[in-house]
């Protein structure tokens, strides 16, 4: 695509289009990163609607004579409509095969770090569940298989009875979470203790549902991660769903700010422009080492499940079906520590994310999380982490503010 040169009088608020899919949250974090780098750097007259890839395309966008676009292409139908507009377009999607510069998660980077997360953890069986089909969901399956098999592991794959290539994401995704029976059957083949990655939250939600209803235990005997991390889909799911988190904030910051390079007349990167993830968001459906013994794993299914309680080791022991003795010594050898020991770093993990995420005060955190004494908490989460908690809800108050972004990458292989 050639550069699109025009001449921009002094203070011409340059008119910029964004057709991106709102009622997900991939596309909501676009927007937003878009509006954060329209604040720190130029002010654009924006042209925006709520808009679904499925809908059809506004007739704004048909018409729009603006300086640019950023748009979620979809569709190659899509994408020739964008380009016959004849202005500096950005694509943030990369569904719709066109040739318009794109801005993409990294999906090689999102696919190793699932495996190594579940490596981790001492699994030695590794699963994928996507939607086959999909470019996003196939590219996580490669990258995810690539990386264990380098470790020396193999990896199952979940295939839907029926497939179909050639066919638009929505479908693909709505076809998938039709065959929840033949899911079942899969999952409950798989050999256990399993590891499996899910190509996003949505279809990390639903293996889980499947587990539930086979009544096989989450994480003990099937850990799940998923990719998005979309707080609703992971903090509804039962246990809530661990997920790689998606830098899309930067995505929509990116594309803003090539779009503003491009519309200065500069020559668009001949390839795409990938975005690394943030990282993992570790939570309970992956918070579990590996174990083939299964009434070992019974047991600390009741540590987890009642943990903020006042159990014992005993009451840990019968739900095992062994002595205290036994299970306290292979709980030793499977999990490298003891059953108190586990439980104090479970019940320190959740005064941390309530530190974090709340205001309430320490006597009540306390409470919430199993303490009998506020004092007695105070002490051994500063023994354990270094910090008071006063000291450590300030510092994770101040990180989590919206962190300024780096300068805009350069175009990376694909």
């Amino acid at each position: 695509m050639k550069p699109v040169k025009r001449r921009f009088k002094i203070g011409h608020r340059r008119q910029v289009g964004l057709l991106i899919d709102f009622s997900r949250w991939y596309g909501r974090r676009i927007m937003l990163g878009v509006a954060k780098y329209v604040r720190e750097h130029h002010e654009w007259s924006v042209q925006s609607e709520e808009w679904r890839w499925t809908d059809p395309v506004p007739d704004w966008v048909r018409k729009w004579s603006g300086d640019g676009i950023i748009a979620w292409l979809e569709t190659p139908e899509t994408a020739a409509m964008i380009q016959d507009l004849g202005i500096p377009a950005v694509d943030v999607r990369g569904s719709s095969g066109c040739r318009l510069p794109l801005i993409d998660t990294e999906n090689q980077v999102v696919g190793q770090l699932a495996a190594e997360h579940l490596m981790q953890r001492g699994f030695r069986h590794y699963a994928f569940c996507g939607f086959v089909g999909a470019n996003y969901s196939d590219t996580r399956s490669q990258w995810f298989s690539e990386r264990l098999g380098r470790s020396g592991f193999s990896c199952a794959i979940y295939e839907p009875p029926e497939v179909s290539r050639n066919t638009h994401t929505i479908e693909l995704e709505k076809r998938g979470l039709l065959f929840q029976d033949h899911l079942a059957r899969w999952l409950k083949a798989l050999p256990k203790p399993v590891g499996i990655m899910t190509c996003n939250d949505i279809r990390g939600q639903q293996v889980m549902n499947a587990c539930r209803r086979l009544e096989l235990i989450v994480p003990e005997e099937v850990a799940v991660i998923g990719v998005d991390n979309d707080e609703l889909f992971c903090e509804l799911s039962d246990p809530p769903l661990t997920s790689v988190a998606l830098d899309t904030l930067r995505i929509g910051y990116e594309a803003a700010a090539l779009l503003e390079r491009m519309m200065s007349g500069e020559k668009p990167p001949e390839k795409p422009i990938l975005v690394p993830p943030g990282g993992i968001v570790t939570r309970r459906s992956t918070e579990v080492l590996a174990m083939d013994d299964r009434q070992l794993a019974a047991g600390a299914r009741f540590l987890r499940d009642h943990v903020f309680e006042p159990i014992s080791v005993n009451d840990m022991a019968r739900a095992a079906g062994m002595s205290r003795r036994v299970f306290e010594r292979r709980f030793v050898s499977q999990i490298g520590r003891a059953p108190k020991a586990e439980v104090l770093r479970l019940r320190l993990e959740r005064v941390k994310e309530l530190l974090t995420d709340t205001d309430w005060p320490l006597a009540q955190i306390s409470e919430r999380t199993g303490f009998k004494h506020t004092e007695y908490l105070h002490t051994v989460f500063t023994q354990k982490t270094g910090a008071t908690p006063g000291k450590f809800r300030a510092a994770a108050k101040a990180a989590s503010r919206e962190p300024a972004l780096p300068e805009p990458l350069t175009a990376r292989k694909r």
